[in-house]
C-alpha cells in the first residue's frame, strides 16, 4: 500500500506530508462515525418511539444495545489490533459498523433496530481502539503529539456537530437518515485505508486472545441490563427479571475468575492492586453513571414534555461539549501542578449541582432560564474532572500497564453509562406510570446524588498528590468516556510496547 512521501527517519510518517493528511483523515472520519452515532441517536429517540410504537424501555434498549457490546469488547478489540494488524482491524471495524448501520436504516421493527445497534457496538469495539493506534503507530515519534492533538480536536468537533446534524436530519426527513450517513463516511475511510495507511502490529502480542472473557463480559452486561430495564417496564414476569439478573451476576463472577487465571487476560486484575487506580475508577463509575441517564433523559424531556424540535433538543446540551473542548486541556495542566484531588472533588459536585438545577425544569420554562444554567454547570464540572481523572488512572497503574489502564478507565465509563441508563428511569418511574414528564425531576435528583457521591469519594480516597504525568496533548471531549492515552506503539520488528487502545 502507498504510504506517500511521509516516511522519513525512524520509519514513521512526518507531519505536514500527504501521508500525514491521509492518515489523519481516515482516523478522524472513522472515529467521527462513532462520535456522531453516540450523539445523534439520542436526539432521534422520541421520533423512533412514535414511529415504531415503543415505550421508554424500548428506547433504553436502542441506546444500550450499542453500549453492551462496545463496553464488553473494546479491550479485546485493542488486543486483536495489536495481534492481527491495526489497520486491518480498524478497517474491519469500519466495514462492520457500516453494515450494521445499514441494518438500522431499514429496520422495520424495534427488535431489528436493537439487533443493528448491538452489531454496531461490535464494529465500534474494533474501530474505536484502532483509530488512535493507527495514528500512534504510523507517525514518527516527534510528530505523534501533534497528530494526536489534531485528531482530538477534530473528533471533538464531530461530537459538537452531532446533535445539530442529527436534529436537522430528523426534522427534515426521517430518523433513518442518522444511520444512513455512516455509509458514505465508511466508504471514504475504507478507500483511504486501503491505499494510504501503513500496517503495524505488535510482534510480542500473545498468540491466544481472551475470547472467553469477552463472551462472559457480554453476557454479564446484557443480563444485568435486561433485568434493570424490564424491572422498570413491568412487561415481563418477575421470574424472568430475576433469572436475567442472576445470569448476569454469575457471568460477572465467572469473568473475574477467568481474568484472574488467564495467561493473557483482557483485563489484568493486578492493576486494581493500586488503591489510587481503584479509587479513580470508582469515581469514574459514579460520575459517568450519572451523566449517561442525564444525556438520555434530557432530550426525551425537551421533546416530549417541553415541545422542542429534534434540532433544538440536540443543541440544548451543546454547551457541555464546547466547555470541555475549551477548558479540559487547561484543567489537565492545573491538576499536574496541584494534584487531582481538588478538581476530582469539585468536578462531580458541580455536575451534581447542575443536575439539581435541571430537576426544577418545567415544560413552560424557557431555554435560557430553565435549561442553560444547569447545562453550563454540568459542563464546568466535567471540564474540571475528566482530565485529572484520566491522568490519575494512568499514573496510578504500573508503567507496563499504562495502555491497559487507559482502556479500563474508558471501558468503566461506558459500562457505568450503560447501567445508569438502564437503572435510573426505572428507579424514577420514567419507565412506568409517571412517564418522562412525571419522572424527570426524580431522575435528576437520583443522578445528582450519584455524582455528588463521586466527589465525596474522591475527597476521601485521594489524599496524596498523584505521580507527575505528562498532560494530555490537544483538545478532547470526554462526554462518552474519558480520553485515552496511547503508549509507544510496537511494530512488526517488536520494538516498543503495546499501543494504547481507544479514543478520546
Amino acid at each position: 500500500m502507498d504510504t506517500g512521501s511521509g516516511e522519513e527517519r525512524g520509519g514513521g510518517i512526518a507531519w505536514g506530508t500527504p501521508a500525514a493528511r491521509w492518515t489523519l483523515a481516515a482516523t478522524v472520519l472513522g472515529s467521527g462515525m462513532a462520535f456522531l452515532d453516540s450523539t445523534v441517536v439520542n436526539v432521534a429517540l422520541p421520533v423512533i418511539q412514535d414511529d415504531l410504537g415503543t415505550g421508554v424501555a424500548g428506547l433504553q434498549w436502542i441506546a444500550n444495545g450499542y453500549m453492551v457490546t462496545l463496553s464488553a469488547l473494546i479491550l479485546l478489540g485493542g488486543s486483536l489490533a495489536d495481534r492481527f494488524g491495526r489497520v486491518r482491524m480498524f478497517s474491519l471495524g469500519v466495514a462492520w459498523f457500516a453494515l450494521a448501520s445499514a441494518l438500522c436504516t431499514v429496520a422495520p421493527t424495534l427488535e431489528l433496530l436493537v439487533a443493528g445497534r448491538v452489531l454496531q457496538g461490535v464494529g465500534g469495539a474494533l474501530l474505536t481502539p484502532g483509530s488512535l493506534a493507527v495514528l500512534q503507530a504510523g507517525f514518527r515519534k516527534e510528530d505523534r503529539a501533534q497528530a494526536v492533538g489534531a485528531w482530538s480536536g477534530l473528533t471533538g468537533v464531530a461530537a459538537a456537530v452531532g446533535p445539530f446534524l442529527g436534529g436537522w436530519l430528523v426534522d427534515i426527513g426521517s430518523w433513518r437518515l442518522i444511520f444512513l450517513i455512516n455509509l458514505p463516511l465508511a466508504a471514504a475511510v475504507l478507500l483511504i485505508a486501503r491505499r494510504h495507511l501503513p500496517e503495524s502490529r505488535d510482534a510480542g502480542a500473545p498468540a491466544r486472545m481472551d475470547y472467553a472473557g469477552a463472551l462472559l463480559a457480554v453476557v454479564a452486561l446484557a443480563g444485568i441490563t435486561y433485568a434493570l430495564i424490564e424491572a422498570g417496564a413491568g412487561a415481563v414476569p418477575p421470574v424472568a427479571v430475576a433469572v436475567s439478573g442472576a445470569v448476569g451476576a454469575a457471568a460477572l463472577a465467572a469473568f473475574a475468575a477467568v481474568e484472574a487465571r488467564s495467561a493473557s487476560p483482557m483485563l489484568p486484575l493486578g492493576v486494581f492492586r493500586s488503591a489510587r487506580f481503584t479509587a479513580a475508577n470508582l469515581v469514574t463509575v459514579l460520575m459517568y453513571g450519572a451523566l449517561g441517564p442525564l444525556l438520555f433523559l434530557l432530550v426525551l424531556y425537551l421533546q416530549e414534555a417541553a415541545g422542542y424540535t429534534a434540532l433544538e433538543a440536540g443543541a440544548a446540551s451543546l454547551p457541555i461539549t464546547v466547555l470541555m473542548l475549551l477548558l479540559s486541556g487547561r484543567s489537565g495542566r492545573l491538576a499536574e501542578r496541584i494534584g487531582p484531588r481538588a478538581q476530582m472533588t469539585a468536578g462531580p459536585l458541580l455536575v451534581g449541582v447542575g443536575m439539581l438545577l435541571l430537576s426544577r425544569l418545567t415544560p413552560e420554562a424557557g431555554y435560557v432560564t430553565g435549561v442553560l444554567p444547569g447545562v453550563l454547570v454540568v459542563g464546568l464540572g466535567l471540564s474540571a474532572a475528566v482530565a485529572p481523572l484520566t491522568a490519575t488512572a494512568l499514573s496510578s497503574a504500573p508503567e507496563r500497564h499504562a495502555g491497559v489502564a487507559s482502556g479500563v478507565n474508558n471501558t468503566v465509563a461506558r459500562a457505568a453509562q450503560l447501567i445508569g441508563v438502564a437503572a435510573v428511569p426505572a428507579a424514577a418511574g420514567v419507565s412506568g406510570a409517571a412517564g418522562i414528564e412525571g419522572g424527570f425531576a426524580a431522575a435528576m435528583l437520583i443522578v445528582a446524588a450519584v455524582s455528588v457521591g463521586g466527589g465525596v469519594l474522591a475527597f476521601v480516597l485521594l489524599r496524596e498528590r498523584a505521580q507527575r504525568v505528562e498532560p494530555h496533548k490537544g483538545l478532547f471531549c470526554g462526554v462518552s468516556g474519558p480520553p485515552m492515552e496511547p503508549r509507544e506503539p510496537a511494530t512488526e520488528t517488536g520494538e516498543g510496547g503495546p499501543s494504547g487502545r481507544g479514543e478520546g
